[in-house]
C-alpha cells in the first residue's frame, strides 16, 4: 500500500515539473525574434475552426465514405456551394484540411485524408478557383469533430473542412 501511494505521488511531481517546464518553454518562444519577417496578428473576420464549427455561412464541410477519397454527389453539392462562397469572398484564401475517423494506422490515414484534400481541391478548381487560393493538409485521425468508437462519429469524423487563411 505503501509502495503504491509512494509511487502515485512521484508521478503526480513529474506531472506537475512537466508543466512547469512546458510554461517556462512557451514564454520564450513568444519572446524569440522574428527575424525580421512580420507576422500578420490581425485576427480573421471568420470563425478559426473553419466549416467545422457551421458559424461561417456558406462554407460547409464535405464528408466521406468509408475509405473512400472520391466524391459522391452530395459532396460535389457542398463543395460548389465552397466556389461560391469564395467568389464572392475573392480575397480569402483557404487551407483544406482532410480528416479520417480513428481506424487504421496513422501512416495510412494521413495519406487518406491529403488523398481526400487534394480531391476537393482538384474539383475547386476545375469549377474556377485559382490553386493559389487553395492549400491542403492531411490530419488523418489526429484531429476527431466526435469522440467514440461507432459510426455515427467515425462518419462525422470522415470529412474534408475549410479555414480561411488570410
Amino acid at each position: 500500500m505503501l509502495r503504491k501511494l509512494a509511487l502515485g505521488l512521484v508521478a503526480c511531481a513529474m506531472v506537475a515539473g512537466c508543466k512547469g517546464k512546458q510554461t517556462q518553454s512557451d514564454q520564450s518562444i513568444e519572446t524569440l525574434p522574428t527575424g525580421g519577417a512580420a507576422i500578420d496578428s490581425s485576427p480573421l473576420s471568420f470563425d478559426p475552426m473553419g466549416s467545422d464549427s457551421g458559424k461561417i455561412d456558406g462554407l460547409v464541410t464535405v464528408h466521406f465514405g468509408y475509405d473512400k477519397s472520391n466524391l459522391d454527389a452530395a459532396a460535389k453539392k457542398d463543395i460548389a456551394s465552397n466556389v461560391e462562397w469564395m467568389k464572392k469572398n475573392s480575397s480569402v484564401k483557404v487551407q483544406i484540411e482532410g480528416h479520417c475517423d480513428a481506424r487504421g494506422t496513422i501512416e495510412y490515414n494521413v495519406a487518406l485524408g491529403e488523398r481526400r484534400a487534394n480531391a476537393v481541391k482538384a474539383y475547386m478548381v476545375s469549377l474556377g478557383i485559382p490553386t493559389d487560393r487553395l492549400s491542403v493538409i492531411s490530419y488523418g485521425k489526429e484531429k476527431p469533430l466526435e469522440m467514440g468508437d461507432n459510426e455515427a462519429a467515425w462518419a462525422k469524423n470522415r470529412r474534408a473542412n475549410f479555414v480561411p487563411a488570410q
